[in-house]
């Protein structure tokens, strides 16, 4: 049987896409780690979802292609060119009408709402907080080394996309949507 370890990392080091080693504190490592930590948290999610779940086709989807878009940070911008991963042009698309569909079952959010109301709503909340900081972090990257566009316009929906699944899935539980406070700007539209 083939060891799992190498110990090539024993040194603080890690090999990178399309070769060579960076410092496990450079912010592509960092990046690419909050990514995988999101992907995990989906699979959380998932796993508390009945297996006929109407989002269960979109979040495996969601998750298969977060193993292609890591692999894409993973890769230097110079050296993309020879990654054979890819995402669809239409994924921010897709994520979008997810998002408008679940938004108009369960209304216009104007407030900001406390993270919690079932299982299944806090670790959405969950994956939500870290797509957002996963989006921080390659923002960072993006600043040392272009990231593609629609990674961070992905990511970005990602964030709004978990939001509303959690709001809807609060609504259903038996405490509900929990509100704290309404928001600034919609105060002032009324």
């Amino acid at each position: 049987m083939k060891r799992i370890y190498t110990r090539s990392g024993d040194r603080g080091t890690t090999a990178i896409h399309g070769g060579g080693r960076v410092p496990k504190t450079d912010i592509r490592i960092e990046a690419n780690g909050t990514l995988d930590e999101l992907n995990v948290a989906i699979g959380t999610v998932r796993s508390f979802l009945p297996a006929d779940h109407e989002w269960q086709a979109a979040l495996k989807d969601i998750q298969m292609r977060m193993m292609a878009l890591m692999s894409i940070v993973a890769t230097p911008g110079d050296k993309r060119s020879g990654n054979p991963n890819s995402i669809p042009d239409d994924c921010v698309t897709d994520v979008e009408n997810i998002i408008d569909n679940i938004s108009a079952a369960s209304g216009d959010s104007e407030y900001f709402v406390l993270p919690g109301g079932s299982p299944v709503a806090s670790f959405l909340h969950q994956c939500r907080a870290v797509a957002r900081r996963a989006e921080r972090r390659l923002w960072q990257l993006h600043e040392k080394d272009a990231v593609p566009e629609i990674i961070l316009q992905y990511i970005n929906r990602l964030s709004d996309l978990f939001f509303v699944m959690a709001r809807a899935q609060a609504q259903m539980g038996a405490i509900g949507e929990e509100r704290w406070k309404q928001f600034a700007y919609k105060r002032k539209l009324k």
